[in-house]
């Protein structure tokens, strides 16, 4: 219900601008962006090569994970899946693209992120899980590090690292940084609705 009426009244009665700043007020977990995000270009579970221009025209929701993480990783999963299973019966659906990207790319294997999504309630439909290879174990990092984001490898191979899920506008833009995992799931979708409503 509360997805329905989001794809009507937000976007319609409000300006893009006049939604994010009623969203400040509202959502205490969110970081208002206004830059390009940064570029990538980076391989999925199939070998195939994957940038983010490659989704121009559509809303995308990011988010750095790795495999072995035992603690928040998981749970950030499953806050993505709950958004994006919330959003599959609307059209919605094909507005938006789901990127998780492994900040352990010398773990992550294909094989191994093959089965991550389906543990985690991801559906493939909207949602790509991508890597830089294990030729290449810094370079996701480093890209995460582009985005605000610092995974630091300790020595028994686990990351200290923060929770951010990034909103990214059908120009490529970043739009908002949704902070831990506390945020309101209605909020983003909101978010979400709008920007990929928005003809601007």
């Amino acid at each position: 219900m509360l997805v329905a009426s989001a794809g009507t009244a937000p976007a319609v009665a409000h300006s893009l601008k006049n939604l994010e700043g009623q969203l400040l007020k509202r959502e205490r977990y969110v970081q208002i962006m206004g830059k390009k995000a940064p570029g990538f270009t980076l391989q999925d579970v199939n070998g195939k090569r994957i940038s983010l221009s490659d989704f121009s025209g559509k809303v995308v929701v990011l988010n750095f994970v790795y495999t072995k993480c035992v603690d928040v990783c998981p749970l950030h999963s499953e806050a993505i899946a709950s958004v994006q299973e919330a959003i599959m019966p609307t059209p919605m659906k094909d507005l938006v693209q789901f990127v998780s990207i492994t900040t352990d790319p010398k773990h992550d294997t294909t094989a191994i992120m093959k089965t991550y999504g389906s543990i985690h309630g991801l559906n493939p439909v909207n949602w790509l899980f991508l890597t830089s290879g294990s030729d290449k174990p810094a370079l996701t990092r480093e890209l995460a590090g582009r985005y605000g984001l610092k995974f630091t490898q300790t020595k028994d191979g686990a990351q200290m690292h923060g929770v951010v899920t990034h909103l990214i506008d059908k120009s490529g833009n970043l739009r908002a940084r949704y902070h831990g995992l506390k945020f309101n799931e209605t909020n983003l979708i909101v978010h979400m609705n709008a920007l990929g409503n928005d003809t601007h």
